[in-house]
């Protein structure tokens, strides 16, 4: 299976790094040898038809900054995804949910391409999920997700597999580790602002922090969830949500006084929404530090949680993986 790989920050890099060491067993269990035949990122490309030297390729992107210093790759990268040969190209650039660029022109050329996509990148899919899925059903070709909802917790794998033949009817959990983080040392009685700055010092929160702890991280996962799951055609625009910004020590305080904890809660129940909400402490989805957590209430089954580590490098490379063995699977059905 022949890779283009777009994309190679932590997340590029990690899947790099689990290729190497699952390579052997990824032929014996699944019969696929993953070659990543171009690499891509800020600085230039990387680009060898019979498969890249991935250590190498490490090398080059530590000690230089770039996979340019591998050489070999002088076209940008929808030259490499239009001339390329390959079954699949991953997209793991950053995600920007004003416009889902570059990342939206990435996987939109590669389905046009005819080559499967997979992406952890929730830019485009928040914002254009729907026509996607209408473009790589019209191209014949797959596009897979995993990682951009739960990192490594196959939150929606459980939802479209395990509760198969069900129904379900509604979903609402904790998306966003980051702010679950803050609200768990917030309830230990830190302030707002230490609580950020402490899930800073951790590394679980940027230097800027907007996009999770004003709620547009749930809120795009809340989408993509809605889409594959409830089989809805929803954006960005029909999600009502607010982050936790305004949360406060007296709400906390409150909270606990009612045996609750205050969450941020993304749900698909009357609308799609994002807010900061009152959970019982005897609730499933009363998960701390930066766990996500989902509860699906289903027709039949009524209700199924799951529970998982959210974000971080390997946890979605492994979600890559995932997607590329489910692929490798469809075309040997073919």
């Amino acid at each position: 299976m022949r890779i283009i790989l777009v994309g190679f920050g932590v997340v590029g890099q990690n899947i790099a790094k689990l290729l190497l060491s699952r390579n052997e067993d990824l032929y014996a269990l699944y019969g696929m040898k993953p070659r990543i035949v171009a690499a891509v990122d800020s600085g230039g490309s990387a680009v060898a038809a019979s498969g890249l030297d991935l250590q190498r390729l490490l090398d080059a992107k530590k000690t230089k900054g770039t996979v340019a210093e591998y050489g070999d790759g002088q076209k940008n990268v929808i030259e490499i995804i239009e001339s390329m040969d390959a079954e699949v190209v991953v997209e793991v650039t950053q995600t920007n949910l004003k416009t889902g660029e570059p990342g939206m022109t990435n996987v939109s050329a590669a389905i046009k391409n005819g080559k499967n996509v997979i992406t952890a990148n929730k830019g485009p899919l928040a914002l254009a999920l729907p026509s996607l899925i209408e473009l790589a059903e019209y191209n014949g070709v797959m596009l897979r997700f995993s990682g951009t909802v739960g990192g490594g917790t196959p939150i929606l794998e459980f939802a479209k597999r395990c509760l198969k033949g069900d129904r379900i009817i509604s979903f609402r959990g904790i998306l966003n580790g980051t702010t679950n983080y803050i609200l768990t040392r917030m309830e230990e009685g830190l302030s707002f602002d230490d609580a950020l700055n402490d899930a800073k010092e951790k590394g679980y929160a940027e230097a800027e922090p907007s996009l999770d702890i004003d709620g547009y991280d749930a809120a795009a996962k809340l989408v993509i969830m809605a889409n594959w799951v409830m089989g809805m055609k929803v954006t960005m625009k029909d999600v009502n949500f607010t982050g936790i910004r305004n949360v406060t020590a007296d709400d906390m305080k409150n909270a606990l006084k009612n045996h609750n904890a205050i969450k941020l809660i993304a749900g698909s129940n009357k609308g799609l929404t994002v807010k900061p909400t009152e959970v019982p402490k005897n609730d499933p989805l009363c998960v701390n530090g930066t766990l996500n957590a989902v509860t699906f209430s289903s027709e039949y089954s009524g209700q199924q949680t799951i529970i998982g580590r959210g974000a971080g490098g390997m946890e979605t490379a492994s979600a890559v993986l995932r997607d590329l063995i489910e692929i490798r699977e469809a075309m040997g059905k073919v």
